[in-house]
């Protein structure tokens, strides 16, 4: 729907959008004046302090002579790099690491291996729905957005939980890891229902089972044989686990705490940090990214051609190609500038992944489109720092080779971030803090009211 559906339908909202518009509308000048920090930003991409964290950290930037310059990037949970983390998950017959990377979050320390198999036991034993939840709340009404179908089905578990406005800390723990290992079946029992109803398909519902990981439960429940490889659960758990955190600064995670400290329940501040996620600014760049490929790729007659390629790029950032809004999708990053320590782990995978499905023409018009971009970006515009592909340059093509549907992107995003969004809700809980109050400016005149019959 645009200007037009409604200058056709209901004129009057038309009118009623531009009044708004115009009362609406500050001089990108009073900005500067007042020194209002717009996004929390300085023109650098710093954020403004607004909090403090033990959670997680991220680097980009080193200190040379007392000057900050852009660094390569890194991310810490717990103190931990993550780097580290992935690399030690392949290592002492560990196969998976989403269970120990949320044990960490939520816990400061890594589980040893009773802790580690009690943790993930007890996440299994969360995995069930309430009777009759998946016919009487998720096959009613499917939503085409599942983003939108997941955070409906968290607000109606408010209804379940006799405990449910409980905000001691025992009793949000409970519910944080009950929402962890539901999310998944919330997805994709949503996802199931709308292509059912909407789209004619076949509905199939398979349980979880109880002694497989959460990446290894989401293909068993998603795919109509149940089956995977190994290399594709472990591409997904690694995905899982380099989204489910990033420095406390992002913008869901800020929601998590600005709603929070209001003390509502678990259920809205969760469905709170859903709504922000769902943005395209923030959860859903991946899917442009792919949609961004899948033009490249009808548009190029040589996919090894890198002069095309090129051309390609440049006619995006002049708004000549694909959806002519002159960006390139998974580039750029609001902290990172020489490197995206996701997208490098990613990076790893990506291509193994590539070879098991006979794709590596794809992940090697990625790979030029990766090295060329940010080479193209510096010659045609004015950067204030580096650019660099960011994790949902990688992360996209990791779904599409996995044969995920778009639906599922950015829910697979939440999947993950709801345990950091879970650590963030207990710590600002713990510290019990002051209800999250920013203040804003005021533009407005003292007016003088006129009665309606002088107006």
């Amino acid at each position: 729907m645009d200007y037009k559906y409604y200058a056709e339908t209901t004129p009057q909202l038309v009118n009623l959008a531009k009044m708004t518009k115009d009362c609406s509308e500050i001089d990108s000048e009073l900005y500067t004046k007042y020194d209002v920090k717009r996004g929390l930003r300085d023109l650098d991409g710093k954020g403004v302090m607004a909090g403090l964290t033990h959670i997680s950290d991220v680097r980009a930037y080193k200190y040379v002579n007392g000057e900050r310059i852009p660094d390569y990037g890194n991310l810490f949970y717990r103190g931990y790099n993550v780097k580290d983390l992935c690399s030690g998950f392949a290592t002492n017959g560990r196969k998976y690491g989403f269970e120990e990377s949320t044990y960490l979050l939520l816990f400061g320390k890594l589980p040893n291996e009773k802790e580690l198999a009690d943790f993930s036991e007890l996440l299994a034993s969360y995995r069930n729905l309430p009777t009759d939840f998946v016919r009487d709340i998720i096959m009613k009404a499917p939503s085409k957005d599942m983003m939108n179908t997941l955070a409906r089905s968290v607000l109606t578990l408010y209804s379940y939980d006799p405990y449910c406005d409980d905000v001691s800390l025992p009793n949000v723990l409970r519910q944080c890891l009950q929402l962890i290992s539901l999310f998944p079946l919330l997805s994709i029992y949503g996802y199931n229902s709308y292509k059912h109803y909407h789209d004619g398909e076949s509905l199939i519902i398979h349980n979880p089972d109880p002694q497989l990981s959460v990446a290894e439960n989401i293909l068993h429940m998603l795919r109509s044989d149940q089956k995977y490889t190994e290399l594709e659960a472990k591409i997904l758990d690694i995905c899982l686990v380099i989204h489910m955190e990033h420095g406390g600064g992002n913008n869901s995670s800020f929601t998590t705490h600005v709603v929070t400290s209001t003390l509502t329940d678990t259920y809205s501040v969760m469905a709170a940090a859903l709504g922000s996620l769902k943005g395209p600014r923030h959860g859903g760049a991946n899917i442009k990214v792919v949609q961004m490929f899948e033009d490249m790729q009808e548009e190029l007659h040589d996919w090894t051609d890198e002069e095309e390629i090129a051309d390609y790029l440049k006619r995006l950032l002049h708004g000549e190609a694909f959806d002519n809004k002159g960006l390139i999708y998974g580039l750029g990053h609001a902290i990172y500038s020489k490197s995206d320590p996701r997208a490098e782990i990613l990076k790893g995978f990506v291509e193994q992944l590539a070879m098991e499905k006979g794709l590596e023409n794809e992940y090697l018009l990625y790979s030029t489109v990766e090295r060329l971009a940010p080479q193209i970006i510096a010659a045609e515009r004015k950067m204030y720092k580096g650019v660099c592909i960011n994790v949902d340059f990688y992360s996209g093509l990791v779904y599409h080779m996995l044969g995920l549907p778009l639906e599922l992107y950015t829910p697979i995003f939440a999947m993950a971030r709801i345990s950091g969004w879970s650590a963030h809700r207990l710590e600002e809980l713990a510290n019990n803090g002051k209800i999250i109050r920013p203040a804003y400016g005021t533009l407005c005149k003292d007016m003088d009211y006129i009665s309606l019959e002088d107006r």
